[in-house]
């Protein structure tokens, strides 16, 4: 147990002194058990933080991101977080203002993370295979958005936030993938008058593959 808690250590250590020493945009700390983000990369990584673009944490153990890591890196293009426990994210994500693609696959989310609506530069949004029940999605979101549509015609009055309204405004984003979730069936009806973009779902009852 102690040698290989030392291999991933020293792969972890390697791995970011590659993205130092080579001046890369990439920092992949994939497949190395890290339950959380280790604190000291903060301080060898904190003169090139803002060129790296590109973070991959897939297939580790991670339960949680902290808020520091969120601002820390504030620069990137991609996040790649696929193959962990997450179940959710730091409200802080919202300063990942220029993040153009993110995955969350294969984690543990049971609601629609609500904060990746505020990202101007997000195109794809990758949630396959979590525990998402009602998303942001549904049927009844869709009737809502266009009854207070009409209301504020009539009455001038501001119009409430609603969920499905937050995807359909977001000028960049092109697909949500949420394949192999538990959709209840409403979120399976797709709106294309309030949604400019695709949303991938599987048939009701399908599973995911074996790994």
């Amino acid at each position: 147990m102690l040698k290989k808690m030392g291999e991933a250590v020293a792969r972890v250590a390697r791995k970011v002194n590659e993205t130092v020493e080579s001046g890369s945009d990439t920092l992949d700390l994939a497949e190395c058990k890290l339950v959380s983000f280790p604190i000291g990369i903060y301080k060898v990584l904190r003169n090139v933080t803002d060129q790296i673009h590109l973070i991959t944490l897939a297939n580790n153990e991670l339960k949680s991101l902290t808020s520091k890591f969120m601002t820390t890196f504030c620069q990137l293009r991609e996040l790649r977080l696929e193959g962990n426990f997450l179940h959710r994210l730091p409200n802080e994500v919202s300063t990942l203002q220029h993040l153009k693609a993110i995955d969350l696959s294969r984690n543990q989310f049971r609601d629609f993370p609500e904060q990746l609506t505020t990202l101007p530069a997000l195109e794809t949004i990758n949630l396959e295979e979590n525990d998402i029940v009602a998303g942001l999605i549904s049927t009844k979101q869709v009737c809502q958005a266009v009854m207070l549509m009409i209301e504020e015609v009539r009455s001038s009055r501001p119009q409430e936030d609603v969920p499905v309204e937050k995807l359909a405004t977001m000028p960049a984003l092109r697909s949500v993938n949420l394949r192999f979730n538990p959709l209840s069936p409403e979120v399976r009806v797709i709106a294309p008058p309030l949604i400019k973009f695709d949303m991938l779902v599987s048939p009701e009852g399908a599973r995911p593959p074996p790994p």
